[in-house]
């Protein structure tokens, strides 16, 4: 389904800020995976959905997506195959178009816009549909300009609008970051449902080790721009956030010590 190889990223290359955000990552990632990634600050967790995506040109390497080499692809043309949330629930929506609006847009990824209407009466019926599900009451307000809606709100509204259209693979950039305990829990829970109601292939971003042993049936831990653990199904479910934090230290070399200020 996605096969990386070699992927390297170096950014500010030559100067005195030079960062090798990417290492060589090798990644396999079969159809219907649900993959959490883990890693600290600047292990490149980031970086690699940018590079999936196209938002980053690659220092060399390979992108495979459904046996097709797409490393050189540029973003817009990789979007027809992939959707993104990303942490700050401005960035996935238009404020000043309305809920339908924003819901006809993502309606059409991968087709020509043209000059039709942009919302038909086929369509409303459609999108109030899929808005109950979200359970907050969005269906009644499909004329209210996105701007006014919540952060929480709006996240679950680009979740949906992220797989409205089934993507090849969905890109979930810390989407639960910036919202509120009850909110992000929330916004959890319509995320797996819509990756098991459509069987969707995703990567999520995360830095809370208890989501990410909890969601999805694989797991992956960067750091230096490596991948420094891979584990799947049953080893991940018996896995607990202890063996995560020592399986970190064992490779940064330093002496593991149970705190539970740590644990998240």
């Amino acid at each position: 389904m996605i096969e990386v190889n070699n992927l390297v990223k170096t950014f500010h290359r030559g100067s005195v800020n030079e960062v090798l955000a990417l290492a060589g990552i090798n990644l396999q990632v079969g159809r219907g995976d649900f993959i959490t990634v883990i890693g600290s600050n600047g292990a490149g967790k980031s970086t690699l959905l940018n590079c999936l995506a196209g938002s980053y040109a690659i220092d060399s390497g390979h992108i495979g997506i459904d046996e097709q080499d797409v490393t050189r692809w540029p973003e817009h043309r990789r979007a027809t195959l992939i959707s993104r949330v990303f942490q700050d629930p401005l960035l996935g929506t238009c404020a000043s178009l309305s809920i339908e609006q924003n819901l006809a847009l993502a309606n059409r990824r991968g087709r020509r816009h043209g000059l039709g209407k942009g919302v038909r009466r086929s369509d409303r019926e459609l999108f109030r549909n899929q808005l109950a599900q979200l359970g907050l009451g969005l269906e009644e307000r499909l004329k209210d300009q996105v701007g006014l809606l919540s952060g929480g709100q709006r996240q679950a509204l680009t979740l949906l609008m992220a797989t409205l259209i089934k993507p090849k693979i969905l890109l979930l950039d810390e989407h639960t970051a910036a919202l509120d305990p009850k909110t992000a829990l929330q916004v959890l829970e319509l995320t797996e449902k819509l990756i098991a109601e459509q069987q969707l292939t995703a990567l999520m971003v995360t830095h809370n080790m208890r989501q990410a042993l909890q969601l999805g049936n694989r797991l992956i831990m960067l750091h230096g721009g490596r991948v420094i653990l891979d584990v799947r199904e049953e080893e991940k479910a018996a896995m607990s956030v202890e063996d995560l934090l020592e399986q970190f230290y064992k490779v940064r070399g330093e002496e593991f010590v149970s705190d539970r200020m740590l644990l998240v």
